[in-house]
């Protein structure tokens, strides 16, 4: 398979991911009790990063073999915002993600996880629009 099928093939199924937590997964977490959500969030975290992680490693494995294969607009421009979703998820998401797992739950707390959640919303739309568009446009 050739590196840019399989960038786009990643990129497609992160930014349609992000859609789904944002529109439906996300403001579900609003729904639950308490101690359900700690319950299920348990189940979440790790479940959706079986699914996560590796499409998140693959897209910056196959951004740096673009960067040092073509240094280019595109290419540094894709890495800078994969570097931006991974910064906003390890430094952002993943402290409210413990949060939420160690039960320190208030409504806030979840209208946060949805707000600032936009941001890589917008990112990982702008890294798919970005690629169809170069590649494929």
């Amino acid at each position: 398979m050739e590196l840019i099928v399989a960038k786009l093939l990643v990129d497609f199924g992160l930014v349609v991911l992000i859609w789904i937590v944002q529109l439906i997964i996300y403001p579900g977490f609003t729904y639950y009790q308490k101690q359900s959500l700690v319950n299920w969030h348990q189940l979440y975290t790790f479940r959706i990063g079986v699914i996560v992680m590796p499409l998140m490693i693959g897209q910056l494995t196959i951004s740096f073999v673009q960067v040092f294969s073509k240094i280019d607009f595109h290419n540094i421009l894709n890495l800078i915002l994969i570097i931006a979703v991974w910064i906003s998820t390890f430094l952002q998401f993943v402290p409210i993600h413990n949060r939420i797992t160690n039960g320190k739950i208030d409504m806030k707390l979840m209208n946060t996880l949805i707000k600032i959640n936009w941001l890589r919303t917008f990112l990982w739309t702008m890294i798919f629009s970005l690629t169809l568009y170069t590649y494929y446009l």
